[in-house]
């Protein structure tokens, strides 16, 4: 994983030449003139979303009306898709040029339509993944008055026969959202599993145990102690990884995280037969060099295909999709940003029904309702 921070370096550059799209007129759509980013943005009169056409990462997500536009993302990595591909690839896959993490979030991503219809700015995306032959299609969807993006995806196998494939939405938070001591992450997730040291890059020091399976959020130290990784502690310097199996007493299922003194809140809303397994990979070398992924995926860690495919199932839970051939997969999921009211503290549950997103801090007796119109 950490290699694609050096990735996300080159998509940036590669970024900056992306073709004009002058052939489209791109209805809600504005194509940032920086020279030296190459974002599309998207946005309504709540949220503005910015991502680049080169892998299609989400990188710049602000409320319309703050005034510092505060960016959850982590500007360097940001939310990109994996697929098919998720984690290292093998000695005979890198002779083949099949880049770790998938071919997704590294070819270019052409815009296929945009419309603005009744207050609701639509985007569709198409990728061709040439190595793996097959074809992915991304949708976004802002509708005005709603702190919600909608994104739909649809993968396409272009082969005669079926096929186990790996996918991972790994999103990753950053400075200044992402703070010692103030930013606390919660999900609907009950089993869990630190990974093992062994099977990591070179990073900071480890403070869980090794390849050891606990409750959420409280993991096994190093030293025997539990310790809760929901939050980001102060004053610490060190890098670790856990995978979580999300509730499947639940259809929906969530991830967030929250800035208590910024009150800002980001979560994600998805389908759990889609995305089973959530990751959190924790990475703080110093200096202020944070990054803290929200991974959702079809497995439970980010490792080479044939290590996946032979898992098979962890916590009798299947670690891949099947792509049926000459056929497709879909997934959906919402992602949203808010201001949360004074006394809000903790995300105990995200429930979509009804034309809203409840967020519910029941410690509190405080809950969030957002307009959301379209069900997932």
């Amino acid at each position: 994983m950490r290699d694609i921070m050096q990735a996300a370096v080159s998509c940036v550059v590669k970024a900056a030449v992306v073709v004009a799209l002058s052939s489209l007129f791109l209805v809600g759509l504005a194509q940032d003139r920086a020279p030296d980013d190459g974002l599309l943005s998207i946005a309504n009169d709540k949220l503005t979303l910015g991502l680049r056409t080169q892998g299609g990462s989400m990188v710049r997500l602000v409320l319309n009306d703050d005034p510092d536009k505060v960016n959850p993302m982590h500007t360097g990595l940001g939310h990109f898709v994996c697929v098919d591909g998720f984690g290292p690839v093998s000695t005979e896959e890198s002779n083949a040029g099949l880049p770790g993490h998938g071919e997704a979030h590294r070819v270019r991503w052409d815009v296929v339509s945009s419309e603005k219809n009744d207050g609701a700015t639509t985007v569709s995306f198409s990728a061709t993944l040439p190595l793996v032959q097959e074809k992915f299609r991304r949708t976004l969807r802002l509708v005005d008055g709603e702190n919600v993006v909608y994104i739909d995806s649809q993968l396409e196998n272009l082969l005669a026969f079926d096929r186990p494939i790996n996918w991972g939405e790994h999103a990753t938070i950053g400075p200044p959202f992402l703070e010692p001591g103030k930013t606390v992450v919660e999900m609907s997730a009950i089993r869990a599993k630190t990974r093992a040291h062994s099977d990591q890059s070179p990073q900071p020091p480890h403070r869980l145990a090794s390849f050891r399976e606990f409750s959420w959020p409280m993991a096994p130290g190093l030293n025997g102690e539990s310790i809760d990784v929901r939050p980001v502690p102060a004053n610490a310097t060190y890098g670790d990884h856990t995978t979580s199996l999300m509730d499947a007493r639940r259809r929906l299922v969530f991830v967030t995280a929250l800035h208590t003194d910024k009150r800002l809140l980001l979560g994600y809303v998805f389908r759990r037969e889609e995305y089973p397994w959530t990751q959190l990979w924790e990475s703080y070398p110093g200096d202020n060099r944070l990054a803290r992924g929200l991974e959702f995926a079809t497995q439970p860690f980010d490792v080479p295909r044939r290590e996946v495919i032979q898992t098979n199932a962890m916590f009798e839970t299947p670690t891949y999709r099947w792509l049926p051939a000459k056929s497709s997969i879909s997934s959906a999921f919402l992602m949203f940003y808010t201001r949360v009211p004074a006394g809000f503290r903790k995300v105990d549950d995200v429930v979509v029904e009804g034309g809203k997103v409840t967020i519910f801090d029941r410690t509190s007796a405080v809950k969030i309702e957002l307009a959301a119109s379209r069900p997932l």
